[in-house]
């Protein structure tokens, strides 16, 4: 595999180290993104040399753009960009105050975008390029509380779909990465938890808290061959646009996926009366 300059945001901790480990053992260079100098440090010693780490505020664009600009200019031309960072935020959807769903998405939809729209014009003009990012399998099948958290990476993955059709023509490939329930922080202390103030939302929800709360750190999933997998399909030819992660997430979305398709059967009598007699078909 040639050697290629990766960006990752959110290599602290999760799959965003985990992704990054994978790749700095394949011998490419990356630049990883953290909030800390401490961070920054660990990081780097990672592989000296190889490891290059950068503080940035994913929801501050114009930082995002500079990290990239300076990224492009000291390390070299980037080849792979996983927009990985963001967090779960979990509660019903009426105990959700709107300033944490609006938070939810400034950081899983807008970090995402305001990364890979800063990495793009390179890759548009160098005509290669693989961009990335991780929505979950919560962006194709959704579950009871966690409605903000779904809500954003439903957004990001329609982003990423049309995002890929518009710069194949470029050489440029798009992957969206669709975790199921890795063995990381994610459902433990990186988890935001939306407080319970309505009593008839106990019975459905508190065992779907309490059993996340006791799976957090013996999840299905491993990191490492995440990793290995992401770092993977940047050497195919065709790499996919969707990638799911894990035999849970194969499951639930295949079954969440099942169901659209089943209610479009149901109803394709239906939907098929509110056509003009005469129209334009897209």
């Amino acid at each position: 595999m040639d050697k290629r300059n990766w960006l990752i945001t959110g290599v602290s901790t999760g799959l965003g180290r985990a992704f990054a480990q994978a790749a700095l053992a394949a011998g490419h260079t990356v630049v990883g993104t953290v909030r800390t100098e401490k961070d920054l440090r660990a990081f780097e010693e990672l592989r000296p040399g190889h490891a290059h780490g950068r503080i940035l505020d994913v929801t501050d664009g114009d930082a995002v753009s500079g990290v990239v600009a300076e990224v492009e200019r000291s390390i070299g031309p980037l080849d792979v960009v996983v927009a990985n960072a963001g967090y779960g935020l979990e509660g019903t959807f009426e105990e959700t105050p709107l300033a944490e769903v609006r938070r939810q998405f400034e950081v899983n939809v807008f970090g995402a975008v305001a990364t890979l729209q800063a990495a793009l014009p390179h890759m548009r003009r160098r005509r290669r390029g693989h961009l990335m990012a991780v929505t979950s399998m919560g962006g194709l099948m959704a579950v009871p509380g966690m409605s903000a958290y779904c809500g954003s990476k439903f957004a990001l993955e329609g982003i990423l779909e049309a995002l890929g059709k518009e710069v194949a023509q470029f050489g440029i490939h798009v992957t969206a990465i669709e975790p199921g329930s890795f063995r990381t922080d994610w459902a433990g202390r990186s988890m935001t938890r939306a407080a319970r103030t309505i009593d008839d939302y106990d019975e459905l929800f508190a065992p779907i808290r309490e059993a996340r709360q006791k799976a957090s750190g013996n999840q299905l999933g491993n990191p490492a061959k995440a990793g290995e997998a992401v770092v993977h399909i940047t050497s195919v030819e065709q790499p996919p646009a969707h990638l799911v992660l894990g035999s849970d997430a194969l499951r639930l979305v295949t079954a969440a996926r099942t169901a659209v398709d089943e209610d479009i059967r149901a109803w394709e009598a239906l939907s098929r009366t509110t056509d003009f007699a005469e129209g334009a078909q897209l």
